[in-house]
């Protein structure tokens, strides 16, 4: 295996077989542990793995040398020679120390969710962007892991036959691991760049929506909960609409036309997950920023999924981690169509204002959540007549950069201005407004 890549790329096209681990501590967590478990079982098959087996453990402390205990290692041991499983996966994330142990127990290769993520992530990742990424966030989870790469090489001392002085020299294993530590920090280091490069020419297009003035939408929520579908539906845009995890990585941006006439732009982000890792989270900044940078947010959820209001919850989660919680949202509750838990849906418009009933794939409910998202736009700008003495002219600069200047007029040593504004402005030039 090389730095850069997981242990999932070790596997042979037919190695395919797939045990699944789940922990819980409390009873009452138990029916969590099965929902991620099944969430688990869903990431497999979109990277092309068989589950044969899911077990769920009851633990009181998690063992620090094999993470479960040693009963349960067993047990496991047990089932993988019994069902001829050839990766043995835990929902949980497990250490370096814990995987080498593990490996040497079942001799198969075993991984966490945060391993089969990145590899899932690894395939589905088309664009320059998402490339980089995935690999920053892949080199850095392996960073720890490097030792266990080279246990197959031979410690060597030093001192011949003739020899005593037994002296310790580093063995091939530890100068293997060292050159491989240097080779990783130089590619971080390149790809920070490159990354950096990328992420200026997204912050150029960003600006360049703001000073049009057009009203960005970004559609976010769990992995496959629809978003693609409803870009699809909405601007007949070619997007990649697949029932898998993380079928979409890649931002996709289109231009809607709304039945008021007025111009938007939807933003398609990366799907949400629970126990997301966070170096994912470090890695999609600059995709995910196009979240905290839009005007509204579109929270899609899966109203049919048993999962559907934990989900919501991880989804608002990260949006809270990236610092977009105080943007204005709209709960979209897609697939209402097949949803059988009306009281699901009726709790989830209680707790979220500002909530819609939607099918994106039957295109119904449309009506509404247009008739919202005019709504929604109204409030962000403010149409005002202002008077501003030249000496803050600063001030009408900002006005002529984000507003939508409609008439300009010098009166005197004042500008009269008629102009649409962001309502973030609007506590700055209330001293300037005129009332007619």
């Amino acid at each position: 295996m090389e730095p850069g890549q997981g242990r999932l790329v070790d596997l042979l096209p037919e190695q395919k077989k797939t045990l699944l681990v789940g922990t819980y501590k409390q009873t009452s967590d138990k029916e969590l542990c099965a929902e991620q478990l099944s969430e688990l079982e869903s990431l497999c098959v979109t990277y092309g793995l068989e589950t044969v087996e899911k077990i769920m453990c009851p633990i009181k402390a998690y063992d620090a040398s094999t993470f479960v205990g040693k009963g349960k290692v067993q047990e496991i041991a047990a089932l993988v020679l019994e069902k001829k499983i050839d990766v043995v996966i835990f929902d949980d994330e497990i250490s370096p120390q814990q995987q080498r142990n593990l490996e040497k127990i079942f001799e198969k290769i075993s991984v966490d969710r945060t391993e089969l993520i990145l590899g899932v992530f690894a395939q589905r990742a088309h664009s320059r962007e998402a490339r980089i990424q995935v690999e920053l966030a892949t080199l850095r989870y392996q960073m720890p892991r490097l030792r266990r790469m080279w246990t197959h090489l031979s410690r060597q001392r030093s001192g011949g036959s003739s020899g005593g002085g037994g002296g310790y020299v580093r063995g091939e294993g530890e100068k293997q691991i060292e050159i491989d530590r240097r080779i990783v920090r130089r590619r971080l280091d390149r790809l920070e760049v490159e990354l950096k490069a990328v992420k200026q020419a997204r912050d150029t297009q960003r600006q360049a929506r703001k000073r049009s003035g057009i009203a960005t939408f970004a559609i976010v929520g769990y992995t496959n909960v629809g978003k693609s579908t409803l870009m699809h539906a909405l601007t007949d845009a070619d997007v990649l609409v697949e029932d898998k995890l993380f079928a979409t990585l890649d931002t996709t941006t289109r231009k809607y036309v709304l039945p008021n006439r007025q111009e938007i732009l939807l933003i398609d982000t990366v799907g949400f997950i629970r126990k997301i890792p966070h170096l994912l989270v470090a890695a999609f900044k600059s995709t995910l920023e196009e979240a905290v940078q839009a005007d509204i947010l579109l929270h899609l959820v899966d109203v049919s999924s048993p999962a559907a209001e934990t989900q919501a919850e991880s989804t608002l989660a990260v949006v809270k981690e990236l610092g977009a919680e105080n943007v204005p949202m709209i709960t979209v509750l897609n697939k209402i169509d097949q949803c059988q838990n009306r009281l699901m849906a009726e709790r989830m418009r209680i707790k979220y204002p500002k909530t819609v009933e939607i099918s994106a794939l039957q295109k119904t409910g449309f009506d509404h959540l247009l008739e919202l998202m005019i709504s929604e736009i109204s409030k962000l700008r403010k149409h005002v007549k202002l008077r501003i003495p030249q000496s803050h002219y600063a001030l009408v600069s900002e006005l002529m950069r984000e507003g939508k200047v409609s008439s300009c007029e010098y009166e005197g040593n004042d500008v009269v201005l008629e102009v649409e504004i962001p309502r973030i402005l609007e506590k700055k030039v209330a001293l300037f407004e005129v009332f007619s």
